[in-house]
């Protein structure tokens, strides 16, 4: 087994972290963002890994530093998993580095390649674990494994299918120790780049095709606004033909949504303030106009 170090941020980078304990490897320190100040007040918390390196009674830190330093011996290896940040050439040339990255490389290298499968409308995706370069998400590939998309399947639900596949994977690719790594292979293909989301993405425009707006109803933040309140649209589905009468996009007819080329039949929603509820059970206890527009400028 290795001695490692181990490089995540998000709660998503904590199923590998547990999985490499498991299978018996040494975690010598955990490296992790910067405690945020989370909710009201001025309190921090640390970020979910470092939180759970701490409840395992690792060694944590949230300064890279740690791995440079001459007073302490260097681990075998890093393990990435959704860091968040670039890491240096000096970092590197003391301690090479594996990184789990949610997509099947070059397609979607950066920070959301998830979220930005699910946009693309992509039908499969996978999971790489691949040697930490100096470029982005540009290192040879150890292994990688691929996945179905559901074309319903929302964010949370291939997230977690994709974690679990991954730390499987990382565990497979580190069974050998540090030094019995698989020969690694270069990435073929013409890259992508997956950007972080912007918070104007998550807003429907119900004047795109249907398939676009579902695509953004899949990342579980999907909002819209009706009569100036904000309008959370968690649940929908392909509404067919749009409804008689040559209604604009976002017009509300009923439980179905005009778009560009269709509608959309919302199924669960959150109205500001409110629950997650049924689109009917949210119609019911909300008057509203006949066929009123959603998202309407005059409504944000």
């Amino acid at each position: 087994m290795a001695r490692l170090a181990y490089l995540g941020t998000p709660e998503l980078a904590v199923p590998p972290l547990r999985a490499l304990i498991a299978a018996g490897h040494s975690i010598e320190v955990v490296v992790s963002g910067p405690d945020r100040r989370r909710g009201r007040g001025s309190a921090t918390s640390p970020a979910p890994v470092r939180a759970a390196a701490l409840e395992l009674g690792l060694e944590t830190s949230t300064d890279i530093g740690v791995l440079t330093d001459a007073d302490r011996e260097a681990p075998e290896l890093g393990v990435v998993v959704a860091y968040g940040r670039l890491i240096r050439p000096p970092v590197l040339a003391r301690v090479p580095m594996v990184n789990l990255h949610f997509s099947l490389l070059p397609r979607w290298r950066g920070a959301a390649p998830v979220e930005r499968a699910i946009l693309a409308g992509d039908e499969r995706t996978g999971v790489c674990v691949m040697a930490v370069a100096e470029g982005l998400d540009t290192g040879d590939i150890y292994a990688s494994a691929e996945l179905e998309i559901g074309p319903d399947e929302h964010l949370a639900s291939l997230r977690a299918r994709l974690v679990e596949r991954g730390s499987e994977l990382l565990v497979k690719v580190l069974a050998k120790g540090a030094s019995g790594l698989p020969v690694p292979v270069p990435q073929s293909g013409e890259p992508t780049y997956a950007a972080k989301l912007e918070p104007g993405e998550l807003a429907i425009d119900w004047g795109e095709p249907t398939r676009r707006v579902l695509a953004v109803v899949r990342l579980d933040r999907a909002h819209t606004s009706v009569l100036g309140r904000r309008l959370r649209v968690l649940d929908a589905r392909d509404g067919g033909d749009p409804p008689a009468g040559g209604h604009p996009p976002g017009t509300l007819c009923s439980d179905v949504v005009t778009t560009a080329d269709g509608s959309v039949r919302l199924l669960i929603v959150q109205p500001e303030g409110g629950r997650p509820m049924s689109a009917g059970d949210w119609l019911r206890g909300t008057r509203l106009p006949e066929a009123v527009v959603l998202g309407a400028p005059s409504d944000e």
